[in-house]
C-alpha cells in the first residue's frame, strides 16, 4: 500500500533531474523560448527551488548544454574495425540521430544558445569538435597528423556541423542521403589533398585498399565514373594539364 509521500531528492539528484527536464524542453523549442517557470513546472517544483540548485538561468542552461555536448561527443565513438567508409557512415547515423532528436537543442549547442559568447559555452563547443577530430584520427590510425590531414579532418567536422544545422531548416534533403553524402565528402576532401601531398596520397591509398566496392567509398567511385562520359562531352577548351599542379 502506497502512502502517497513523495521521496525527497538529494541535491545532485535534483540537479540532474532539472538538467534532464531542460534538455527535454530544448529538444522541441529553442532554449531562448523556454523559461525557468516552465522548467520548474515540468520538474514539479517551484521557481525559487530551481534557483536553489542553480544560481541563475545561465548556469542551468550551461549545465544542460554540457550534458548535450558530452552526449554528442559520444556519438563519434566507434570500434576501429572494418572498412573506414562503413565506420564513418555509422558515425553519421548516430550523429544525425542526435540532431534529429534534439533539433533546437543541437542548434543551441553549436551556436551557444542563451550562453552565446560565454567562455564556458565556447569551450564546450570546442570540446565537441576536438572529440570528433580525435576519433576520426583514431579511425585513420594516425597519432600525429600532418598539417594537410589536420586540415582535412577539421574541415570535415565543420562541414558535418554546418550541414546538420542547414538540414534542420526544413529537412529538405532525405537524411539517409545526407549521411552518405557526408561520408563521400570526407573521401573527396582527402582525395583533393592527396593530389597535392604525397603523405596524404599514401594514406588515401591505404584507406581505399580496405574498401569494398559495395561500400560508401566504392559507391562514390561508381557515381563519379558514371559522370565521365558527360564530362568528356564538354567543350574541348577545358583541358586539364597532365602534370600535377604545384
Amino acid at each position: 500500500m502506497t502512502t502517497g509521500v513523495r521521496r525527497r531528492m538529494g541535491v545532485e539528484e535534483r540537479r540532474q533531474q532539472l538538467i534532464g527536464v531542460a534538455l527535454e524542453l530544448f529538444s522541441h523549442r529553442s532554449p531562448d523560448d523556454v523559461s525557468i517557470d516552465e522548467i520548474a513546472a515540468a520538474a514539479g517544483i517551484s521557481r525559487p527551488l530551481v534557483y536553489h540548485y542553480f544560481p541563475g538561468k545561465q548556469s542551468l542552461y550551461e549545465a544542460a548544454l554540457r550534458r548535450a555536448a558530452d552526449e554528442l561527443a559520444a556519438r563519434f565513438l566507434e570500434p576501429p574495425e572494418g572498412p573506414l567508409g562503413a565506420r564513418l557512415l555509422r558515425v553519421m547515423g548516430r550523429f544525425f540521430d542526435f540532431v534529429d532528436e534534439h533539433g533546437p537543442g543541437f542548434s543551441a549547442l553549436m551556436r551557444g544558445g542563451p550562453a552565446v559568447g560565454s567562455s564556458t559555452a565556447n569551450a564546450m563547443i570546442d570540446a565537441v569538435r576536438q572529440a570528433a577530430r580525435d576519433q576520426i584520427l583514431k579511425h585513420l590510425g594516425v597519432d600525429r597528423p600532418s598539417a594537410r590531414l589536420e586540415l582535412v579532418v577539421r574541415s570535415w567536422v565543420s562541414l558535418a556541423e554546418s550541414t546538420a544545422l542547414i538540414w534542420l531548416d526544413g529537412r529538405r534533403v532525405p537524411r539517409a542521403e545526407l549521411e552518405l553524402q557526408l561520408v563521400h565528402d570526407f573521401a573527396a576532401l582527402a582525395a583533393v589533398s592527396a593530389a597535392y601531398d604525397e603523405e596524404m596520397a599514401d594514406l588515401l591509398v591505404r584507406i581505399l585498399a580496405d574498401e569494398p566496392m559495395d561500400g560508401p567509398f566504392g559507391d562514390l567511385v561508381g557515381r563519379l565514373a558514371a559522370l565521365l562520359p558527360a564530362i568528356k562531352g564538354t567543350a574541348p577548351a577545358a583541358q586539364v594539364p597532365a602534370q600535377r599542379l604545384r
